[in-house]
């Protein structure tokens, strides 16, 4: 996520160390797994990884790792370089601080570190070759191109590959989007170097020839200032009458402001809460403990807590599922909390506790657990609002195998196409294949064939969290760090997707009797 100038975002603020990040840094590395490690647990965690490229020993990837960089820490990055086909252990393994990587030669591999300005643009561009040299014996040339961002110490670091255009000297490549700041870094007259290659099978593509340019020229857009000589240098030094091997002319060229979650920030928050079990009994995940909150209740504080502040209102819909309802014992798997049909809404995370403590003394906890009727109920609210001025978050908390699981993958298939997010939390023992399966963030969920527009679910197992020494505010905010993680991501994509903006801010506020001047 971007970060705004000096302001820190919930997700830039770390929970478990209580530290504002003093800016983002970009590792680049030269297929590579980066992990980090939590503070207080030591436990490492997959961060991401690179794109696998074929049949080289000399990879260079394109794929960057954005990560905070805390002044006042020492932040371990072990990197596990894997053979993607044989899976064998990993070829190699090191471990250097975050803050002043430098080159190690093991094979040779080498990372740097750059700070990233607070750029939020990002360029769209397409760009076409004339005349470029042949270099297959049999047939023309299968173009692409490779973009590098110059940095500070003089070096290139790869930033963009072009797709190859099969068996033509004249190839229009197909229009990208990248970051201004991964292009420049913010930097406008910064060098980007470009080099044009012949793709080979093998891995190792022929060189056809370079040119340089910048952000501010290619941003004056289709010109005769944007055509470009490719020149082999090894070629102009021996031939005194070479000239070229091809030219390459920016066909288009356009900017926009990439939005973020902060940005977008309006909507609702709703929570569904599973009943079964005996609340009496103290094996119940229901049990009311005089003492201790329950397994249910420190779930659905830890995440609202958080989530609550970016609702206007804090008026919040909950329902509960799986109970046996007063006067007839009716099963039901959409009731309202505070037992208001009419009016569902409970004041804040404190309202939806006090009404589920109440409707424990009411209801008769039953099964199953049924997913759909919660799931198609917030579709319901969201479909009704589909212009961006609201997004939906629905909270489910869990302690049983799902009952309905080809129900619940239709709704959300249907639901994926609409501002909404799922957050499910599994607290209890059970098996939880199931949710895992509908979190998609392997495979994306599909139903009757259908596959989902876009991932919006996140399950976590509430039992990962439990702190041993019984830190419960430790526990609580591991537990609201991961599972909202994915939500600014979800929110984004469906704004983009629908080519919705945020609305402008407000102008300053100009107290009675002064004018507000700006300053250019």
């Amino acid at each position: 996520m971007d970060k705004l100038g000096d302001m820190a975002s919930v997700y830039e603020f770390d929970p478990l160390t209580g530290n504002i990040p003093a800016t983002k840094v970009e590792i680049t590395v030269s297929l590579c797994v980066l992990y980090t490690q939590g503070v207080e647990t030591k436990q490492w965690r997959e961060f991401g990884r690179t794109e696998v490229i074929d049949n080289t020993l000399n990879p260079d990837f394109v794929r960057k790792y954005i990560l905070d960089y805390f002044f006042e820490e020492k932040q371990n990055l072990p990197l596990v370089f894997v053979e993607y086909d044989k899976l064998l252990p990993p070829l190699l393994r090191l471990e250097k601080p975050l803050g002043g990587i430098q080159g190690k030669n093991c094979g040779t591999i080498i990372l740097s570190a750059e700070e990233l300005g607070n750029c939020r643009d990002s360029a769209t561009m397409q760009f076409c070759a004339n005349k470029l040299d042949k270099k297959d014996f049999f047939g023309k040339s299968d173009p692409f191109m490779v973009f590098y961002r110059s940095n500070e110490d003089g070096t290139f670091t790869i930033c963009h590959k072009t797709e190859v255009v099969k068996n033509t000297l004249n190839p229009v490549w197909q229009l990208f989007t990248i970051p201004v700041r991964a292009l420049c870094n913010g930097d406008y007259d910064r060098t980007i170097k470009v080099e044009v290659y012949d793709w080979d099978r093998d891995g190792s593509h022929d060189f056809i020839g370079e040119f340089t340019t910048s952000y501010r020229e290619l941003a004056r857009g289709q010109s005769q200032f944007n055509i470009y000589e490719v020149v082999n240098p090894k070629k102009k030094m021996k031939k005194k009458k070479y000239v070229n091997s091809g030219t390459v002319t920016l066909l288009s060229f356009s900017v926009e402001s990439e939005s973020t979650f902060l940005d977008y920030i309006k909507g609702g928050f709703l929570c569904a809460v599973k009943f079964s079990g005996n609340p009496s009994q103290s094996t119940s995940l229901h049990y009311m403990n005089p003492y201790q909150i329950n397994a249910y209740a420190l779930a659905l504080k830890a995440v609202g807590e958080i989530i609550q502040d970016y609702d206007s209102d804090k008026m919040f819909p909950a329902l509960g599922f799986g109970a046996k309802l007063p006067p007839d014992g009716r099963v039901s798997h959409e009731f309202p909390l505070n037992g208001n049909i009419e009016n569902p809404y409970c004041n804040g995370i404190e309202g939806i506790l006090e009404a589920y403590h109440q409707s424990l003394k009411t209801v008769q906890l039953y099964g199953p657990t049924n997913f759909a009727p919660v799931v198609n109920h917030v579709a319901r609210y969201a479909a009704a609002v589909q212009d961006g001025s609201q997004y939906f978050v629905l909270l489910i908390i869990t302690d049983g195998v799902i009952s309905d699981m080809s129900q619940t993958k239709e709704a959300i298939v249907n639901a994926a196409k609409l501002p909404m997010s799922i957050i499910i939390v599994g607290v209890g023992q059970a098996e939880f294949d199931a949710m895992v399966e509908l979190d998609g963030d392997d495979i994306r969920i599909s139903s009757r064939g259908k596959l989902a527009e876009r991932d919006i679910v996140q399950f976590v197992p509430f039992r990962d969290y439990m702190d041993r020494t019984g830190n419960h505010v430790l526990s609580m905010a591991r537990l609201a760090k991961d599972v909202l993680a994915e939500i600014p991501d979800q929110l984004i994509s469906y704004m983009k997707s629908r080519g919705i903006k945020p609305n402008p801010a407000p102008p300053p506020y100009t107290p009675p009797g002064h004018t507000h001047h700006t300053q250019i």
